[in-house]
């Protein structure tokens, strides 16, 4: 029978991952406060959690002193509220933020978990896949090891997607994109009832691609199509793909990244776009971020962002192989 996370037996088995978690945290805040950026703190509870047409946030309520009551939501991510500060002027800023997604929870995810964002002005694509590889090995072993795979960080590989799928699917995804059939019929795959081609093409990133990125060494995985990438430019030397990158390390995904979008009003078709497709998933939620909206039209650098997953970074660090490993009180079903 397993013990209960709180029983001395179970903390006693986590305490060489947690132990190695704090000297991770620490040895990140340095990393960061070296390059003079500033560590921030942004709301938890926020009126729109984000456009993510996929993702699943908490809903809360605040309860105002004269007794009105304000739906509110547990963001999945800080990106909006940090987002503000850059147009605010703040600079070069880094988070640690707890964040929530509802319905998620495995060997790799927990529902409420850890993180680490940050966001530069002036930052292109490069030069943030340049300043994420000294991160890495700022903070992690020469060779960290999860799950019985182990990554040498002393080189990385950098991959499109489109290459990716010609490598590993045998298929131009930007000439079928829109086209399920077509996507289909390239990969050689059978498509599955009510299967869209966004369905397809991640079903293919998951099963084909994805087994292959972050083993021998660290994969940055760019330039994905632009109806994947709602919160980034586009690529100005081929409008159908966006500045976004994924980082896969130990086979693991551990980062989401992109030259940010400071066009408010593409940013705004964007979101309806995806309004428009997670309200025919679940229905009605919360309303349109307006105030978001508006602090893009006041004028936000051209920057580029990151964010990591804390906890699969300290699955890294700790070589652990399971997130509930490297958490001081994680789900029963997650211990």
């Amino acid at each position: 029978m397993t013990s209960p996370v709180w029983h001395p037996e179970s903390l006693a088995a986590r305490m060489p991952f947690l132990r190695r978690r704090g000297v991770l945290t620490a040895a990140t805040r340095r990393f960061f406060d070296a390059r003079f950026y500033t560590e921030v703190e942004t709301p938890y509870a926020v009126p729109a959690p984000g456009e993510e047409v996929h993702l699943a946030p908490f809903r809360t309520e605040r309860v105002h002193p004269d007794g009105r009551t304000e739906p509110l939501w547990l963001h999945t991510s800080p990106e909006f509220a940090m987002k503000r500060l850059l147009v605010a002027g703040a600079g070069p800023i880094y988070q640690l933020a707890r964040v929530w997604r509802n319905g998620e929870g495995s060997r790799r995810h927990a529902p409420e978990f850890t993180m680490l964002e940050w966001y530069r002005p002036g930052a292109d694509m490069d030069s943030l896949i340049a300043e994420t590889v000294d991160f890495l090995r700022a903070v992690l072993p020469a060779e960290p090891l999860s799950a019985g795979v182990r990554t040498d960080l002393s080189r990385i590989e950098r991959l499109t997607v489109a290459e990716a799928f010609d490598r590993y699917v045998g298929a131009d995804v930007l000439a079928t994109a829109g086209d399920a059939a077509a996507l289909a019929a390239a990969a050689g795959a059978r498509l599955r009832d009510g299967e869209t081609w966004e369905d397809l093409f991640f079903r293919l990133l998951l099963e084909r691609i994805e087994p292959h990125l972050g083993r021998a060494c660290p994969t940055f995985l760019t330039h994905w199509p632009a109806a994947q990438a709602a919160l980034a430019r586009r690529s100005p030397d081929d409008p159908r793909v966006a500045e976004r990158f994924e980082l896969f390390v130990c086979g693991i995904e551990l980062a989401n990244a992109f030259v940010e979008l400071t066009d408010a009003d593409e940013q705004r078709a964007r979101f309806q776009e995806d309004r428009a497709r997670r309200h025919a998933m679940v229905g009605p939620d919360w309303p349109l971020d307006e105030d978001f909206l508006a602090a893009l039209q006041h004028g936000m650098p051209p920057s580029a962002g990151i964010a990591v997953g804390f906890d699969r970074l300290a699955m890294l660090a700790a070589g652990a192989d399971r997130i509930g490993q490297v958490l001081w009180l994680p789900p029963p079903d997650l211990a």
